[in-house]
């Protein structure tokens, strides 16, 4: 199969006719095998009766119901599991991505062997309470990541399929899909201007909560993939200096004493000099630091992954 196109949803029962028959139309044209995965992320409007009134009509469309409300990024995580085809497209189901980027993103994947194009929608319709936490959101991650996209968030993206059964998407992760593929070895990683629609049916499903939670797993992600395999050196480093730190403070407060009282000056107690204290906190927390990179590392060393890597290709 060569498409897989993934749709997570939520409440979006007025879109997805027009989603799908606009799905079908670019495949047909271009002459695509081709399948449909929708992901009712547990709407409580009539998506799913729509899904199967769907089906009924289009064998290509296949459809996965949540119980309950998860996530973008739990049915991303479950429409990629069932997906077959060759290049998985995912995209959302508001009509603000168009469908009409599928070839191109198709080619580029296959012809110029990416592991993931990302879109950016250069010119957007969103209102300016979503586009500037957006532009917040994706310098601070193309400065954390080292990867130069504009734009992480953007629901239109084409993967290799190697890419999507490899990795794992969870929490808020949908929007750092990048990001994990490329701590996972896939730095083929490209970006293509796409368009963005304005939104016809129903309303955002965006919130400033979900802003600092994206936040949140950026710092998640960074450091599992920095230091998931050998925490000893971020605590451990971290640790070391703290105390290092502290010892060298209250070394000074002591030598600064003595030599006062060699002088005949006058002087305080040790205990009297807040930078005693300081250095006392600064050695406590040094000792703790290194205590947990070193109990983290016992727990990394058994680990059932701990031995786990990718396999690109091999010869026997």
């Amino acid at each position: 199969m060569d498409i897989s196109v993934v749709v997570p949803l939520f409440n979006e029962d007025e879109s997805l006719p027009e989603l799908t028959a606009w799905i079908d139309k670019v495949m047909i044209a271009n002459n695509f095998s081709y399948e449909v995965i929708l992901v009712d992320d547990g709407s409580t409007d009539r998506s799913w009766e729509v899904i199967e009134e769907l089906r009924s009509q289009n064998p290509a469309i296949k459809g996965i119901k949540f119980r309950r409300n998860y996530g973008k990024s739990a049915a991303l995580n479950v429409g990629f599991e069932a997906t077959q085809g060759h290049v998985v497209i995912t995209m959302d189901a508001d009509l603000q991505d168009s469908p009409d980027e599928i070839p191109e993103l198709y080619r580029r994947i296959k012809e110029e062997k990416l592991d993931i194009i990302s879109g950016w929608k250069k010119k957007r319709y969103d209102p300016i309470t979503k586009t500037i936490p957006t532009k917040l959101f994706n310098a601070a991650t193309r400065k954390m990541s080292g990867i130069a996209l504009n734009d992480f968030n953007c629901g239109l993206k084409a993967y290799r399929s190697d890419v999507i059964k490899t990795i794992e998407v969870y929490g808020e992760m949908h929007r750092y899909i990048p990001v994990i593929a490329k701590w996972a070895g896939f730095s083929k990683i490209a970006e293509q201007v796409v368009e963005h629609r304005a939104r016809k049916y129903g309303t955002t499903k965006f919130g400033f909560s979900r802003f600092i939670n994206g936040f949140l797993d950026l710092l998640s992600i960074f450091f599992v993939g920095k230091f998931g395999k050998r925490p000893m050196h971020f605590f451990g480093s971290l640790g070391v200096l703290s105390f290092f730190l502290g010892i060298i403070m209250s070394l000074y407060v002591l030598i600064e004493k003595q030599i006062l009282i060699w002088k005949g000056l006058a002087y305080r107690d040790v205990t009297d000099q807040p930078l005693f204290y300081l250095s006392l906190v600064a050695i406590i927390v040094g000792s703790q630091m290194f205590l947990a990179g070193f109990i983290a590392e016992l727990l990394s060393r058994n680990a059932p992954e701990r031995n786990q890597y990718l396999i690109e290709k091999e010869l026997k």
